[in-house]
């Protein structure tokens, strides 16, 4: 996925730093991610889920708040509005380039910041909330020992998550006015809200009142266990995973028809985990899995291992094979399944002359339905042609068994 480092000037001029993760093809699509409050375009869960959107063709634009993170500006002169104005901002700068944002992403107050905004970004085809309040001024809580000084002072030094804020009087009253209803009522998009029904910091009952407010088409999702930040790998998977299947029914993501003589796809496999060897495995825009290495092998188990790839690969050629001459022959073949494994074994023991270790594969067809014996046998003569056979037979050998349907 590449990524190109950019700024664009926010409210107020100032120069925001920005991130645009680009799809390795065409771009189909745009999308916009506002940050959680206090956050940055840095963190785990935006990284994540941009990486996805990238894999399906989306550019994605990932943005530090005015401010925050490695943007200009100063964070105490900041507000809710402002946050709004610096999506806007961003919207606008790719638009100036050619590349409108058809969706937005936000997480927690950057949830409700997107809610907000889309009356001013007139592309946008449909809005996903992460942990997002219905209610801005729900923010106050982190800091609300200093709000009698940021009252009385003006301004106020807290700590939030580790880190020194000053937080104004200017951001204290405009969150307490701002008010969402009206605008989730009147989005003109698609909406998805996700949020953890044990998020400690925004409670699930947010994510209810935004969707009541909402009008269809409006989906709901729950992130289980998840903690508010979406600080774990898997949830972060798990929220990816969402966004990028329910997208894809509001955003047209057609992509162009490729040059003469383009191969028909590409598969490609990014690593997940570099602590393990959980792999993201894409197929074109629309099909996406995980491999993995069973726990016994340092992995997690998450997906099928790279073995377990060339075995269903073998298997649904068989069975797709098979298929298509009873098909072509109007045999009464009601269900094909194939069960394969694989192991190294010695060439000698497969009847070969070499002795070195070679890759054996052991096929069990069965097929189901009223086939006579020499249908039968037909079909498994056929199971021998399937493609995925004849790549493999080039350097291993498959061993091809017919397992008898279990008398009804």
């Amino acid at each position: 996925m590449p990524t190109e480092r950019i700024t664009f000037a926010g409210h107020d001029g100032s120069k925001l730093a920005a991130r645009l993760d680009l799809p390795d093809g065409p771009v189909l699509a745009t999308a916009l991610f506002a940050h959680c409050f206090t956050c940055s375009k840095d963190i785990p869960a935006a990284r994540r889920i941009s990486a996805r959107l990238a894999a399906m063709g989306f550019a994605v634009l990932r943005f530090d708040f005015t401010g925050l993170g490695h943007s200009e500006g100063e964070f105490a002169n900041t507000t809710f509005t402002s946050n709004v104005e610096d999506l806007i901002a961003a919207a606008q700068f790719l638009a100036g380039r050619n590349m409108p944002p058809a969706l937005l992403i936000g997480h927690s107050l950057g949830g409700a910041a997107v809610l907000r905004a889309r009356a001013g970004i007139p592309s946008i085809m449909a809005v996903v909330t992460l942990g997002a309040p219905a209610d801005p001024g729900h923010v106050s809580h982190h800091f609300e020992d200093a709000l009698p000084q940021i009252q009385a002072d003006g301004a106020a030094d807290v700590t939030l998550g580790g880190r020194p804020f000053r937080i104004g009087k200017a951001f204290v009253e405009d969150i307490s006015e701002a008010s969402l209803n009206a605008a989730i009522g009147d989005l003109k998009a698609a909406l998805l809200v996700l949020h953890a029904p044990r998020d400690t910091t925004v409670s699930i009952d947010n994510a209810g009142q935004i969707f009541l407010a909402a009008k269809h088409p409006k989906s709901f999702v729950t992130l289980d266990d998840a903690d508010h930040l979406i600080s774990r790998p898997e949830d972060a998977e798990y929220a990816a995973d969402v966004i990028s299947a329910w997208v894809s029914r509001y955003v047209d993501l057609s992509p162009p028809a490729p040059p003469p003589g383009a191969p028909e796809g590409i598969v490609r496999v990014t690593e997940a985990d570099p602590g393990g060897f959980l792999q993201d495995v894409q197929s074109g825009p629309d099909h996406h899995v995980f491999a993995d290495e069973p726990v016994s092998y340092g992995g997690t188990d998450r997906g099928m291992s790279p073995y377990g790839f060339v075995s269903a690969g073998l298997g649904a050629c068989t069975s797709m094979t098979i298929r298509m001459y009873a098909r072509r022959k109007g045999w009464p073949l009601t269900n094909v399944s194939v069960d394969v494994s694989h192991n190294k074994v010695h060439a000698q023991d497969a009847g070969m002359r070499a002795d070195s270790k070679i890759d054996h594969f052991i096929r069990r067809v069965r097929l189901e339905g009223p086939l006579d014996r020499e249908q039968r046998a037909k079909l498994l003569e056929i199971a021998n042609k399937c493609p995925v056979h004849r790549t493999l037979e080039g350097s291993s050998h498959v061993t091809t068994e017919l397992d008898e349907p279990v008398p009804a």
